[in-house]
């Protein structure tokens, strides 16, 4: 049988989660010395994110991961709708979904690899740069080509 754990044990309301105290994040390390008698500690640091130590009041995280969520649902739902209803709203839409959706899942990929101040600076600032000129590609293409539904229409027909 699985054992149970109270939830308040893992995540206690207006204090630090459990399990992300700084006490618990730097874990010892026992290394023996060939000269010394008594082994010595190293003591290695994990990094964790700053959305981990956010205020107990802070909604952003919380709304952010919302938001995610819903995106991908509708994401879901435009491919379909797109191919059965093809429109310039559908089109224009899509373009800024998925762009979207791909900036807030490279910046989650850049927010766990990336580490120092001026690599964060410059990874961030590439990601909007990529992002902005993504999204301009896609209207580009909704504007002067066939558009992102139709695309897709072509793409599923032969």
């Amino acid at each position: 049988m699985a054992a149970i754990v109270r939830l308040s044990s893992v995540c206690r309301r207006g204090v630090k989660p459990l399990f992300y105290q700084s006490t618990l994040l730097a874990r010892p390390l026992v290394v023996p010395y060939k000269n010394q008698e008594q082994p010595y500690q190293l003591t290695a640091r994990i990094h964790s994110s700053q959305a981990l130590y956010a205020g107990s009041g802070s909604k952003a995280a919380s709304l952010h991961w919302t938001a995610e969520r819903v995106l991908s649902i509708l994401l879901l739902a435009m491919g379909p709708v797109a191919y059965f209803n093809p429109s310039p709203v559908i089109d224009y839409s899509l373009a800024a979904a998925l762009t979207l959706h791909g900036h807030w899942g490279i910046g989650q990929v850049l927010t766990d690899y990336v580490h120092g101040d001026k690599k964060i600076k410059m990874a961030n600032r590439s990601l909007f740069l990529v992002s902005t000129i993504t999204f301009a590609g896609l209207c580009y293409f909704n504007y002067n080509d066939v558009g992102i539904c139709k695309a897709i229409a072509l793409l599923w027909s032969k």
